[in-house]
């Protein structure tokens, strides 16, 4: 057939498209493009006899048999058109976007039968071999030749799928609605519709969002469950029934009394609550540990679909729904804060967080950027595609592929992770899928190893250190089998880069959650809540420090009481402290003391463990301030404390300058001491005593070293308490060594500009050219794992205060 009316209908000098040259290539190419037009389209193009015979499909094609897909015949076009992408301008025939939705080659599904002839007939019998059109369809026109409407079929193989298949769900990354941001068409459900899951995306890095939220990724099988009326059906994501495999959560389920789709992950947990792979894949009745449904999505209620309203929403009416079963669970988040999150979970032994947008609709069977997956141990499924012989062993290792672009590629040997009898009983499953032909269409190199072929239908998944330059996985161990899904499925995935969080003025937003730690359901609110407004540094930002820093910053809160200096609308706005505390959570320790300046008795809160510092941060305490002594005994400090307190004329150096002069008179005095930033504008100098002297004694001695630093640096420093009587010197603050005084802790932050830290030093970075701004939030974490705890030894080696006297006047 001709291009004549190809290019009848074109004005090539106000269109893009290709002009309409003849062509004698046959290559049996194929171009599926999703033509945002009028009306959206996809055209199916096939080149046969030198030009590309082409159908307008309106639904686009499937892969479900069940289907049968309308396709119009259309004109004739050049070959050059495989290629085409772009805007066909307003005013020209078939304006607007058209986008490439599938790409690859195609032959006769009939040996006998060339392809131009079954055209003429109305009848064509394919084979695809595309990205995502794969396996024998028909092409039938509907009248035998005497119309232009034609049938495309998909015909039942290996490629074939039962579920719901829309092609607008795979169109997304290359529509133009995608590429402005905005979702793709959600389609209505159906409670007897069995449906293709939402699938997220891989992010190489965790993050922090307010608009995001953060769910525990289980190591198990994605199920979905329909309940209509007790009458219970759970599948895989590719459509294999479950109910006979976990009766258990059947049963469970039939309690629901909702008419519901569900989306979630079946684990079977250990003592410890952490998911068993190995045990999921060999489940029995008899299997060790606990069988659990872990919920996180609902996709209908009672008579309505949900795949319109936003996560947030569906997820909340999930608990109800699940209320009194035994092994279905929801699934809960936190908001925000995922790196504080994703921390915790690792911590905990799980292998990574599931990060989906707060607002993100359901989109069936479409893999989205709205959902990410960020795992701390690689894994991956891969198709086993032979194995290597042994004479040691019943093999000696796995040959790995994947698809790539639509081809079986090699991805490496996997020769670990597996025992005597799980060998054993691969071996059994391989052999009697034996093939003599390698399946991979490229050579491969074996390195001299004897390969025994099989047809690339088993899945395994394994956890392998990093993907290597050659698109191999380096050192993979197995993890077990996968039943649940299929080896077209098994494709390599493109790590996508982590969302940037917005630029806000400071705003709150209403994010919250709770986050569980070390079995205490600590709550959050207001994750988002901008604390520094010029760094863009928000209130999860800082529970993310506090997080890191804990197991460090504990030791110096432990005991002491806590004078809680709250700023919960970020430092531009007035702090307020707060000492008495009353409706605290039950598992937050208390001390009540008796106060003679308040004349009443005062309930101290106790920083006992993680879950109260965060807590504590929740509530907007920027800075930590313990009291120097423990609840022990209150009157003995265990630390007393040299405050170098500049006036407003004096300079950062300067301080260094008397800081320096601090430790020559330590030095004189035999004794040790501690150097830390304030994280505003001074410095602090901690002397450990280790609850051997009072107060009073403790105060005299620091005095004692204030007048000796004071007598070398007469012009620079002051020991008046009244601010006029300074003159603008250097306040040498003893006074901090009283009952009931309190300080910055170690590693606290302070509500200052950048964020900075009170943080510990070793003696010879004080000098010249040290800033407080040198150490703040984002960076200390880092200091500490390079330098480790500066102040270790501050509370188990006291000074022996006569000697250290005796000293100083020795001089």
């Amino acid at each position: 057939m001709s291009l004549d009316e190809y290019q009848k209908k074109r004005n090539f000098s106000h269109t893009p498209e290709p002009t309409a040259e003849e062509n004698s290539e046959n290559l049996h190419r194929f171009v599926i493009q999703r033509h945002q037009a009028r009306r959206l389209h996809y055209d199916l193009r096939l080149e046969i006899g030198g030009t590309l015979k082409s159908w307008a499909v309106p639904k686009g094609p499937s892969m479900n048999p069940a289907d049968k897909r309308l396709a119009v015949h259309t004109e004739d076009h050049p070959i050059t058109y495989l290629k085409f992408e772009g805007e066909i301008p307003k005013g020209n025939y078939g304006a607007g976007q058209m986008d490439i939705w599938d790409e690859g080659q195609f032959s006769s599904a009939l040996s006998d039968k060339n392809l131009l002839q079954q055209y003429q007939n109305g009848d064509l019998k394919l084979q695809f071999l595309g990205k995502k059109l794969k396996g024998e369809f028909a092409l039938v026109n509907t009248k035998q030749g005497k119309d232009n409407h034609w049938l495309l079929i998909k015909k039942k193989d290996e490629f074939a799928t039962d579920l719901i298949y829309d092609a607008e769900a795979y169109a997304v990354k290359t529509a133009v609605a995608h590429k402005k941001g905005k979702a793709p068409k959600v389609r209505k459900l159906k409670p007897e519709d069995t449906v293709k899951p939402m699938l997220a995306s891989t992010a190489k890095e965790i993050f922090n969002h307010p608009d995001w939220i953060y769910e525990l990724k289980w190591d198990g099988y994605r199920l979905m469950a329909h309940v209509d009326d007790g009458k219970v059906r759970i599948y895989s994501r590719n459509g294999i029934n479950y109910n006979s495999k976990f009766p258990k959560l059947v049963k469970d389920l039939e309690q629901i009394d909702h008419q519901v789709i569900l989306d979630g992950e079946v684990v079977i947990v250990d003592k410890n609550g952490l998911p068993d792979f190995q045990a999921l894949q060999n489940y029995h009745s008899k299997t060790p540990g606990t069988l659990r449904f872990y919920v996180f999505d609902m996709l209908f209620l009672n008579g309505h679909s949900m795949l319109e309203l936003p996560l947030k929403d569906r997820k909340s009416l999930i608990p109800e729904v699940l209320e009194g079963l035994d092994h279905t669970f929801y699934c809960d988040h936190i908001e925000g804060m995922g790196m504080t999150f994703y921390k915790k979970a690792i911590d905990s032994g799980m292998e990574g967080v599931i990060a989906k947008k707060n607002d993100s609709t359901y989109a069936l069977g479409y893999r989205t950027e709205s959902w990410l997956k960020i795992k701390a141990v690689e894994s991956e499924e891969a198709i086993i595609c032979g194995y290597t012989d042994s004479k040691g062993a019943v093999f000696g290792s796995l040959i790995l592929g994947m698809y790539k672009e639509g081809e079986l590629t090699y991805v490496g040997n996997c020769g670990s992770g597996f025992s005597n009898d799980q060998q054993k009983e691969l071996l059994g499953k391989m052999e009697s899928l034996a093939m003599e032909s390698s399946p991979f269409a490229k050579k491969i190199n074996l390195k001299g190893k004897t390969p025994n072929w099989i047809h690339p239908e088993l899945i395994c998944e394994v956890k392998f250190s990093e993907w290597t330059k050659a698109g191999a996985l380096r050192h993979p161990v197995f993890k077990g089998l996968r039943n649940d899904k299929t080896a077209l499925e098994v494709q390599s995935e493109v790590q996508i880069k982590t969302p940037e969080p917005p630029d806000v003025s400071g705003q709150a937003t209403s994010n919250s959650g709770n986050l569980d730690i070390e079995g205490i359901s600590v709550p959050f609110t207001n994750l988002g809540k901008m604390y520094w407004p010029k760094e863009k540094i928000r209130k999860y930002d800082l529970i993310e420090y506090y997080l890191q820093v804990s197991d460090t910053m504990l030791p110096y809160l432990l005991d002491r009481p806590q004078n809680l200096h709250r700023h919960p609308n970020g430092i531009q706005q007035k702090g307020f402290y707060q000492k008495d505390n009353e409706s605290l959570p039950d598992w937050i320790h208390t001390t009540t003391i008796y106060s003679e300046s308040a004349n009443k008795k005062i309930e101290y809160m106790l920083c006992q463990n993680e879950a109260t510092l965060l807590y504590m941060v929740n509530l907007g305490c920027i800075e930590i301030n313990p009291w120097h002594s423990k609840i022990q005994d209150l009157d003995r400090p265990d630390y007393g404390v040299i405050d170098l307190d500049p006036s407003t004329h004096n300079t950062f150096e300067e301080v260094i300058e008397t800081a320096q002069v601090v430790k020559e008179v330590l030095d004189l005095a035999k004794i040790e001491g501690y150097c830390k930033t304030s994280g505003s504008r001074g410095l602090h100098i901690y002397i450990p005593f280790a609850g051997i002297y009072s107060y009073k004694e403790g105060r005299d001695f620091i005095k004692l070293l204030c007048y000796f630093v004071q007598d070398k640096l007469p012009e620079l420093t002051s020991m008046e308490r009244a601010v006029k009587a300074r003159k603008g010197k250097i306040y040498l603050d003893y006074l901090q060594n009283r009952r009931g005084q309190t300080i910055a802790a170690p590693y606290a932050v302070r509500p200052r500009k950048g964020a900075t830290v009170s943080t510990p030093l070793k003696w010879d970075e004080v000098k010249s050219g040290l800033k407080i701004t040198d150490f703040n939030i984002f960076n200390v974490p880092h200091r500490l794992s390079e330098e480790g705890d500066l102040f270790s030894s501050l509370l188990s080696k006291p000074i022996d205060m006569e000697k250290a006297i005796g000293n100083l006047n020795a001089e």
